[in-house]
């Protein structure tokens, strides 16, 4: 294999990650279900009263610290400093576990304050209570991901989010179901309890590899040795932009609220309507366009140590060999999901919706303008995780708030017309990210001065998604009639991911080297090969 494919191994990472943020929507589906026959309307209202806050400060605690890690581990390993690296993810594991004690300690004792005055529901207090104790754990947890991300090794992290997951759905229902018989209160914070409990399981997991991994490491006490107060100086000045970053979304989202929901009844719509209008928005056709950042967020994870470890061993060809591949990587899983979603949105909703039909074909205008933003979102992820990488946390930053200003304002005006309405808020957000995601690459290429042909890395995806496109909606055309537009719509999406697939080995957008950067990919490869599938 040549260098080449080994620096690009980024992608095995990716794929690693990837399938275990699958696996672990799919465990997360297994358990709202059950959960919503338990407790039922009223006791998930007090299940989710408690995350708004919980999310909150564990973004605070945990968006920047384990990027930081990583790229400072994998700069140490690229220098042979192993020592040093193993130095770096200590003086994080206390900072994080400092955190996390304030954090949590915070929550509990602040619980009766916050259900009560702050979001005036006094029964979710004992939910609140209950999700505290994993603001503990979920730092330290993300202390050890952050140091095995720094060595380009994703299967701890993916093992302990499918653990974490798993022990958070078992322990959740089973005590939601103890709980019952005392209240929907106590079942409900029975459930949140399931955060903590998985979380706890999650970090022990991770410090049995740790130590698994000690005994094999060879930790070699360099003659300087970088001070504490040094190595805390410098994952803070890299994690403190990022912690940033990611609450520029929230909080711009807040604001998108007010101003939808404000517009809509501006222009005639009822209270009530304005906000069914806004649930089709944010809880209906958002999600689906959110759905490909499970693969994408893991590209941008697995390129951050990635580009440290080039750019410590100034392996500047490589570095730029990555930075194309993770952008082509980037738009061959973004177009065919952002165009599937655009001419299938009205079959995709009926089949998710099947008892909110006109909700659904409502939501498919919705979805099919946001799907259009995948292909920008996604871009944008993967571009910062190479800016991050480079050191050059405080870009994307930039960037995306100049995006979400444009979002903002774009909104305001765009669903203040009436053959819009919340479609305005959709196209806000599209540009929002377009916006971003061309910043991004206007900085690589102009002020880094490194090629990044956009155009020709996205031009044979661009092919293959759209050839599928015709396929698919033609397909349900077809279809539809004679076997109803469930089943018509399951089998659109086979057929196109089926000539995607072979529109990318045929047009070359995938290469032969590509398939031994991805796990079975060897065999997969021998396989299309016996059977004459593709040009190699």
């Amino acid at each position: 294999m040549t260098e080449h494919k080994k620096d690009n191994s980024f992608l095995k990472g990716a794929a690693i990650l990837g399938m275990a943020g699958i696996v672990i929507k799919i465990i997360g589906a297994f358990f709202r279900i059950p959960l919503g026959n338990i407790i039922g309307a009223e006791g998930m209202g007090y299940y989710q009263s408690a995350y708004p806050i919980y999310l909150i400060l564990v973004v605070a605690s945990t968006a920047g610290l384990p990027t930081a890690i990583a790229k400072m581990v994998s700069e140490k390993t690229a220098n042979g400093d192993s020592y040093g690296a193993d130095r770096v993810f200590k003086v994080s594991f206390f900072i994080l576990a400092g955190i996390g004690i304030v954090t949590s300690t915070v929550l509990f004792f602040g619980a009766r304050y916050y259900s009560d005055i702050m979001i005036k529901n006094p029964k979710a207090y004992y939910s609140t209570m209950a999700i505290a104790p994993a603001l503990f754990f979920v730092p330290i947890m993300s202390s050890f991901r952050g140091y095995f991300q720094g060595l380009r090794d994703m299967r701890p992290t993916a093992i302990s989010q499918i653990v974490e997951q798993l022990v958070r759905v078992i322990v959740g229902l089973s005590l939601a179901y103890a709980f019952l018989g005392r209240g929907l209160e106590f079942s409900a914070a029975g459930a949140t309890f399931g955060a903590g409990a998985g979380a706890l399981i999650s970090a022990f997991v991770m410090v049995a590899i740790y130590f698994k991994h000690r005994k094999s490491e060879n930790f070699k006490k360099p003659e300087k040795v970088e001070k504490v107060s040094g190595i805390a100086k410098s994952l803070l000045m890299i994690a403190v932009p990022i912690t940033v970053g990611a609450s520029v979304l929230p909080v711009m989202n807040s604001i998108d609220v007010g101003i939808v929901l404000r517009r809509l009844q501006q222009i005639g719509y009822s209270e009530t309507a304005a906000n069914g209008l806004y649930g089709q928005l944010t809880g209906m056709a958002t999600p689906l366009m959110n759905l490909p950042q499970i693969v994408t967020a893991a590209i941008q994870i697995s390129l951050v140590p990635a580009v440290a470890h080039m750019m410590a061993r100034k392996d500047y060809s490589s570095l730029g060999e990555t930075v194309k591949s993770g952008a082509r990587v980037t738009l061959i899983i973004a177009l065919p999901a952002a165009l599937g979603l655009v001419v299938l949105a009205e079959p995709i909703m009926r089949l998710l919706y099947p008892l909110k039909i006109e909700s659904a074909i409502s939501a498919s205008a919705i979805l099919s303008v946001l799907g259009f933003g995948i292909v920008f979102l996604s871009l944008f992820q993967s571009l910062t995780g190479i800016l991050q990488g480079l050191g050059k946390p405080l870009v994307p930053v930039w960037n995306l708030l100049a995006g979400a200003i444009l979002k903002i304002v774009l909104t305001f005006i765009l669903v203040g017309i009436p053959s819009l309405n919340v479609r305005g808020a959709a196209i806000g957000t599209v540009c929002g990210y377009a916006l971003a995601a061309v910043l991004n690459v206007l900085y690589i290429k102009r002020r880094l001065k490194m090629e990044l042909p956009i155009f020709k890395l996205s031009l044979k995806p661009l092919i293959s998604a759209t050839f599928m496109g015709l396929v698919a909606y033609g397909g349900y055309r077809v279809i539809e009639p004679l076997a109803g537009s469930n089943m018509a719509t399951v089998m659109a999406i086979f057929a196109g991911a089926l000539v995607y697939g072979w529109m990318l080995i045929n047009t070359g957008a995938i290469t032969a080297e590509d398939f031994e950067l991805i796990p079975k990919g060897k065999r997969l490869y021998g396989f299309l090969n016996k059977m004459k599938i593709g040009k190699w």
